[in-house]
């Protein structure tokens, strides 16, 4: 089952190396890593994503919560959070082809940010079931490159990981 913690730091150098590295040690593989100073520039967040059962989650919260300059740790459920990735998505298209592309983009709210004679690059953001759905469809025409972000995720409502 994929979980998502949202890791408040001290914004110091080495802090994400640490994190990571506590993943890394004790065997557990990150599917997705995102960081990111907060409205204080004193502080970052690290958005981690990863496979595993509550036991997994509960022990690897704690050992993070250990870290030096870790301030908080919070596992954010899907229920309870707004998840989102950004991807970029360069795509082989040809004039019958653009039209085409362009249909699909509008369907799902995605932004053309450049063009060239023989490609187009998208931008689009959103939960992965959404993103790979996209993806899906543009095979046809030619994936020449991807690159997503990885997931950022803030908790809904008044919940908040704070200082």
């Amino acid at each position: 089952m994929r979980h998502v913690l949202s890791v408040l730091v001290e914004n110091n150098s080495g802090v994400l190396s640490r994190v990571a590295g506590l993943f890394s040690r004790r065997g557990y593989n990150i599917d997705s890593l995102s960081v990111g100073v907060t409205g204080d520039p004193g502080y970052s967040r690290i958005t981690v994503s990863l496979q595993g059962d509550e036991r997994i989650i509960e022990q690897i919260t704690k050992q993070v919560k250990k870290l030096v300059d870790v301030v908080d740790v919070v596992e954010l459920p899907p229920e309870r959070a707004v998840l989102r990735e950004l991807c970029f998505i360069k795509v082989g298209a040809d004039a019958k082809a653009r039209s085409e592309i362009f249909n699909i983009a509008t369907v799902f709210r995605v932004n053309i940010i450049d063009v060239s004679p023989t490609t187009l690059t998208v931008e689009m953001t959103g939960d992965q079931a959404k993103i790979d759905a996209f993806i899906e469809l543009m095979q046809p025409y030619g994936i020449m490159e991807i690159v997503r972000t990885g997931l950022a995720g803030i908790a809904r409502g008044h919940d908040t990981v704070s200082i």
